[in-house]
């Protein structure tokens, strides 16, 4: 898509299959066949003071949406929706476990044990003295089998090899909705129009910012560069912008580049500014921690960690064109 485009973009063209530094996925996958394939478990440490207000629990959850388990707990509890906390949203076709906390002010700890929320099972509860935040854990461990592998299995294990050195930190698909919907709410705000749902705005303007940025290292990634730190880079490493109010902290090559891809889409950048998000920046290279991966017959089974906002779909769109069989479900 070029900047020309970007106001009249829709769900029907945004371009989701970013440039990748390696010539293209080398095997086709089916993903996501059935929940245990994949297997994500948040890596998070409860407090620990185990007195307070607040309940935290541990689930285990299967074909079931972090939101709803939300408000199963809240219903159970006789609570608000908006008195339970977690970290972050896990995926539906999947085997996943998170915490939750919920707030029960003054009242006692609730018969949890007793609790029946379908596709959800609690494996261990504490009480503590605060809510459980947005980001709070320190990542997420996976587990997952791609079924009926067919390509170059003979580059596979090179490839693999590579990857767990680093690859491009891009946003998955999941960022931006089913189809890009997310991508067409953030585009009626660019438009002037409004969004009165607070979850919907919010997941409109994490797109919007995630496409910014995904642009940003696909430039990088098309010129060879983006496990380099340019000139005018303002982080430890190669990083971009994650869009939003204030001077930008990049200045001279990297500070020109950015200024250039951002300046394509004017209407993008300005919404996000007047949205009252300040600028902060993110990695453009991801290193997956504890890389394995096995052959398994005609399966292939990995195991790695990832910290907190990188996605498994930017690892495995590596070297996989997945056949994702989970995606009406997801």
């Amino acid at each position: 898509m070029t900047a020309s485009d970007s106001t009249s973009a829709s769900s029907s063209s945004w371009p989701l299959d970013w440039p990748r530094c390696w010539n293209g996925p080398l095997v086709t996958a089916d993903f996501r066949s059935e929940p245990e394939d994949f297997c994500v478990d948040e890596i998070m440490l409860p407090p620990a003071e185990t007195e307070g207000e607040h309940l935290w629990l541990q689930v285990r959850k299967r074909g079931a949406n972090t939101g709803w388990v939300a408000a199963e707990m809240a219903r159970a509890a006789g609570v608000r929706e908006m008195d339970v906390g977690y970290a972050g949203l896990k995926d539906r076709h999947a085997v996943t476990t998170q915490w939750f906390s919920i707030w029960l002010a003054q009242r006692q700890t609730p018969k949890w044990q007793d609790w029946q929320i379908e596709g959800a099972e609690i494996l261990q509860a504490q009480r503590a003295p605060r809510k459980l935040r947005r980001g709070e854990h320190q990542g997420n461990r996976f587990k997952i089998r791609l079924r009926n592998l067919t390509g170059e299995l003979a580059g596979l294990e090179n490839r693999l090899q590579e990857i767990s050195a680093g690859i491009p930190n891009y946003f998955g698909e999941q960022r931006f909705g089913r189809g890009g919907n997310n991508l067409d709410l953030a585009l009626k705000l660019v438009e002037g129009g409004r969004i009165r749902d607070r979850k919907k705005r919010g997941f409109a303007l994490s797109a919007a910012r995630s496409w910014l940025f995904n642009q940003v290292l696909a430039e990088r990634v098309r010129a060879g560069n983006w496990r380099d730190r340019l000139e005018g880079e303002c982080e430890d490493g190669p990083s971009g912008p994650l869009w939003g109010r204030g001077r930008n902290l990049a200045t001279g090559a990297q500070g020109e580049l950015e200024a250039t891809v951002i300046g394509g889409w004017p209407g993008w950048a300005d919404m996000l500014e007047h949205a009252g998000l300040q600028q902060e920046r993110r990695s453009l290279v991801l290193s997956p921690h504890s890389f394995r991966f096995e052959l398994d017959g005609n399966d292939l089974v990995l195991e790695f960690a990832l910290p907190v906002g990188a996605f498994a779909t930017a690892v495995l769109g590596e070297f996989a064109q997945l056949n994702n069989l989970g995606a009406a479900g997801a």
